[in-house]
């Protein structure tokens, strides 16, 4: 396998990364566990979480499982910090009071000295980015956080956080983690450019698109009883629109023209994209973990990437997966 270089840094990471956000919900502990053994016993060594996942949960598996094996060491461990912790104004956001707190929350439930690399879960447009820069650089110098990134931020955004770094002396995004896959491709406009001249990794979440681009549904307005729309509603439910599972269905059929599960494929195709360190893959069991193993040593044929290309072109959409992000404008139910 190929390990890929993490931005401008020095750190070298599997081309997939282990996303957590499925550990303690609805997968057990111990399911959880032996989907970290297993990543790890495969050679994958970034594992993402956040410190809202499960109301914290998600974190303290983590931190037990790597206590308990001792492996630790092997691991590059991405955490994030953004979201409401609890009930107060402060309890949320990017500002330094609450980055701090949440900072010393997640290392108490990893049980571990250092975060590898501590994210913002969302930009904040509320509070300067010095305020920010500032709080984080802190962290480092403090040997509390070795490196930083954000997660679905617009490109401007991030590009002010680099020109706020340089100018002021403090520590510099080395990552982003947009939402990316064949049915919303709009950060191949400016994120992906951006991040390639400006040295930034980017770590892809729902390269699946949710379990669409998998043949996961049918019907937007019926889901399956187990899958995430289905779990979890709201914007979840949001995804999953009637142009989405046509698309899905098409794509669904060229990957097994290609003599591979359309999960696969999905992946692949994001993992070898221009620009691209990682994309997350969130197993909900060690089976569907080893389903995605064999696309750590794949690489995209060309062909099948014109044929993606064919299904929904470059820089376009056809769901939104930034709704969780509204500074990302789209009307899903603008007529064709």
């Amino acid at each position: 396998m190929e390990y890929r270089t993490l931005g401008r840094t020095g750190v070298k990471v599997a081309p997939l990364c282990l996303g957590t956000d499925n550990f303690a919900n609805p997968t057990p502990e111990a399911e959880s566990v032996a989907i970290i053994e297993r990543a790890l016993d495969a050679g994958i060594n970034l594992i993402d979480t956040s410190n809202s996942y499960a109301q914290g949960e998600c974190e303290r598996i983590i931190g037990r499982a790597l206590a308990a094996n001792g492996r630790r060491q092997q691991v590059i461990l991405a955490t994030k910090a953004h979201y409401p912790t609890g009930p107060g104004p402060n309890d949320r956001g990017n500002s330094r009071l609450h980055l701090m707190r949440a900072c010393e929350d997640s290392l108490r439930r990893l049980q571990t000295d250092t975060i590898d690399l501590y994210q913002l879960h969302r930009p904040a447009f509320d509070i300067p980015m010095d305020e920010t820069l500032g709080a984080l650089t802190d962290l480092v110098r403090q040997g509390k956080v070795r490196y930083i990134g954000s997660s679905t931020a617009p490109a401007w955004k991030v590009m002010e956080a680099l020109m706020v770094s340089e100018l002021k002396g403090l520590v510099r995004f080395v990552s982003e983690q947009p939402p990316y896959n064949l049915l919303d491709r709009r950060i191949e406009n400016e994120l992906v450019p951006m991040c390639q001249a400006h040295g930034l990794a980017i770590l892809p979440w729902t390269p699946l698109a949710m379990g669409v681009l998998a043949g996961r549904y049918s019907d937007a307005a019926a889901f399956p009883a187990d899958s995430r729309a289905s779990l979890r509603g709201g914007i979840y439910a949001q995804r999953v629109t009637a142009r989405g599972i046509e698309i899905g269905k098409q794509f669904v059929q060229l990957a097994n023209e290609r003599g591979m599960s359309p999960a696969q494929l999905a992946v692949l195709w994001v993992k070898d994209q221009p620009g691209i360190t990682a994309p997350l893959i969130g197993p909900r069991t060690v089976e569907q973990l080893e389903h995605f193993l064999p696309v750590l040593e794949m690489q995209l044929d060309e062909s099948i990437r014109l044929a993606c290309d064919e299904l929904v072109p470059p820089g376009s959409v056809v769901a939104n997966f930034h709704n969780s992000a509204p500074w990302m404008k789209m009307r899903v139910d603008w007529p064709e």
